[in-house]
Parts: structure tokens; sequence; C-alpha cells
């Protein structure tokens, strides 16, 4: 199991003479996928809040996905875009209308991979670490540094054994 976020890359054809106001996106786009059987929708909102209120209008939007199957994700989506549309590149608020969009994904936390569910400071420390490596998150930054110096590395099997169980609900 790797701690490291995943990344995957996907590219949409050019749109036409430009998409209806509703269908334009907003990068970057930080998507919570949660098990509706499970019943995180409140962690999910949880954390969206807590993105939302640390980054404001550096995400340009946070999406909450019901799935099923005890699926508890955090990814990221960024983009970049080639010809002539509203926004390039993949800072901070990019709106892509026109020209041909590369999406591309990185799985920030994934709740059977990473085992459990993360901690608000280290979800907000993995989000900033995409998009503006730079920032300093103060307090959080502190606590995970003191963290990490005063911690070693704990082994899965003392982790919390409901969090890397399969979903009974979801069976």
């Amino acid at each position: 199991m790797s701690n490291q976020p995943t990344t995957t890359t996907t590219t949409s054809p050019p749109t036409g003479p430009g998409p209806a106001p509703d269908s334009i996106i907003v990068f970057p786009r930080i998507v919570i996928k949660y098990c509706t059987q499970c019943k995180w929708m409140l962690r999910a909102a949880y954390y969206a809040q807590e993105i939302l209120s640390t980054f404001g209008t550096g995400i340009g939007e946070v999406a909450l996905v019901p799935t099923t199957g005890g699926i508890f994700s955090v990814a990221i989506v960024q983009s970049s875009s080639s010809g002539a549309g509203s926004g390039a590149g993949s800072g901070s608020g990019d709106r892509v209308s026109d020209g041909e969009t590369r999406e591309t994904e990185t799985l920030l936390w994934d709740r059977k991979r990473d085992g459990g569910f993360p901690e608000v400071k280290v979800l907000k420390s993995r989000v900033r670490n995409v998009v503006d490596p730079s920032r300093d998150l103060g307090h959080t930054d502190r606590a995970l540094r003191a963290a990490a110096a005063t911690a070693t590395a704990t082994p899965a099997s003392t982790l919390d054994p409901v969090d890397n169980q399969t979903c009974q609900d979801c069976q």
C-alpha cells in the first residue's frame, strides 16, 4: 500500500462553438466519493467544508459523489487547455470552455489504500501540495511537523480494524 497520491490523465475532444454557461467547469476540482450505504455523507460534507474554508477561491469546486461498495476517496482534478478557451493552464479557478481540455486526476486519499479516513490536517496538506505547494497552512503544518518528528511509522495492524474491513452493508 502506498500513501502517495496517484495520478491519471484524460483528454477530451474540442467542444463546439461553446458550451452552455452551466457546463463550464472550474478547476481545480475536488471530488469526494462516499458510500451511501455506509452513511458517510456527513463525513464527506465535513471534509468538503474544511477544504472550502481553508482554500476558499483557490479551489474551483468541491463535488460530493454518492457511490456504494464501501468507497471513500478524495481526488483533485486539474486541467490545462489548448485552443481559444476562456482560461488556460492549471492555476486556481481556471475556467475551461473551448479547445482541447486535458484533465489530470490525482487520488489524494482512498480509504482502502490508505487505511481508513484521513485526519483533516493530512487531507489539507495533500490538497495544498497539489494546488499551491508554497502555501503555509499555519498550525496544520506545525502539527504535521511535530507528529512526523515524534512518531514512528504505525504498523497497519494497529489501525482501527473497522476502517480496514469491507463494508458489511455493501455486500
